[in-house]
Parts: C-alpha cells; structure tokens; sequence
C-alpha cells in the first residue's frame, strides 16, 4: 500500500526582496561616479583597496542575495508570481556576480580592458530587461534597465580607454543618474510594501 503524499504549498508572499538589490546597486553606482564623473578621489592603490572592497560587499553581495531569493520563491517554492519577476531575478543574479569580479580586479588594480568584452553581455541583458518591463507597464523600472544600458555603452570605451577622459565621464555621468533612480526604486519598494503607499514602481 502506498503511503499519502501531500504537497506542500506555501503561500504566496508580497515581501519580494527587491529594495535590497536596488539599494545595494544604487549605492556602489555612488560610490564609483565621483572618481569616473569630476576624479575625486584620485585613482590609486588605497582607493582602489576601497572601492573594490564596496564594489563587492554592496553591488555585489546585496544583488547575489536578491537574485538567489527571486530565483528559489519563483521556483523551488513558488511563493513569488509575476513573469516580469524571472527578469529581476535573472538580472540580479548576474549583477552581482559580475560585481564580484568587478570589485576583485579593482582592488587588484587589475587591467580593465576585459570589461570591455564583459559590457558586451550585460548590455545585451540590460536591453532584455527594458523590452520586458516595459512591456509590462513598469517604466519605472524599465528606465532604470534603460540606465544600464547607458553604464554598460558607455563602459565599452573606458575600460578601453578610448576617447579618453570622456569615455570614462560618461561612465560616470550614467552612474550617478542610474544611481540615484535606483535609490529612488529602494524607496518606492519599501513604502509600497511595508507602509502601504503608493508610489510608482
């Protein structure tokens, strides 16, 4: 005779962790456009030590952590819905990793030509994302997947130090307006769930 089995369901959950990968990427786009947009601080071994060292604990981390949870509650446990979400997840997820190693070769002073080669990529996974959120009525945060097309452009000729300084200006100018939009979103994200406002998302 074979024993019951019951499936275990969970309930679905409204408290998607999404507040943390924007707060995390949003912060180490501040951490990283004053020294590419006006050279403050100047580039050398110790800023390098510390903005790799935040590039990987905040854009990296806090991206890893949000995509490994949107993939597990889409999935294995199914306590997230809404297509649009395998998008975040996946986009978190390869985020942060690439921040790992972005982090790492700063603080090794590392050559950063590959980032050129890299840019290609997220450039690539950046277009997805617009084309999906905004297809799905969310321009706020297919505007800020517009933003990181911009990053990610404008990161092909800096780490080839092309039409240098301004490449690495651009570089710069697209981190700090994606950058504060992403502080914008962690806001939204966490009145909208926590407190019950309303603001675009």
């Amino acid at each position: 005779m074979n024993p019951t089995v019951y499936p275990i369901v969970f309930s679905t959950s409204a408290y998607v962790p999404i507040a943390l990968g924007f707060f995390g990427l949003g912060t180490g786009y501040l951490i990283y456009f004053p020294q590419e947009l006006f050279g403050y601080p100047k580039r050398d071994e110790a800023v390098n030590l510390g903005t790799g060292m935040w590039g990987i604990w905040l854009p990296g981390f806090c991206q890893f952590v949000t995509g490994t949870i949107l993939f597990l509650g889409l999935t294995l446990f199914q306590v997230f819905k809404g297509p649009p979400l395998y998008m975040a997840a996946l986009a978190f997820s390869a985020y942060g990793i690439h921040w790992f190693a972005l982090g790492y070769n700063r603080m090794k002073g590392a050559d950063p030509r590959p980032n050129a080669f890299m840019a290609i990529g997220f450039l690539a996974i950046s277009a997805l994302g617009a084309i999906v959120f905004f297809h799905a009525g969310d321009w706020p945060v297919g505007l800020l997947f517009l933003g990181l097309c911009g990053v990610y452009l404008a990161d092909i000729p800096a780490s080839l130090k092309a039409m240098h300084p301004f490449s690495e200006r651009a570089l710069g100018f697209f981190h700090m307006i994606t950058g504060f939009w992403l502080i914008y979103l962690m806001f939204a994200a966490t009145l909208d769930i926590a407190s019950g406002f309303h603001l675009p998302l």
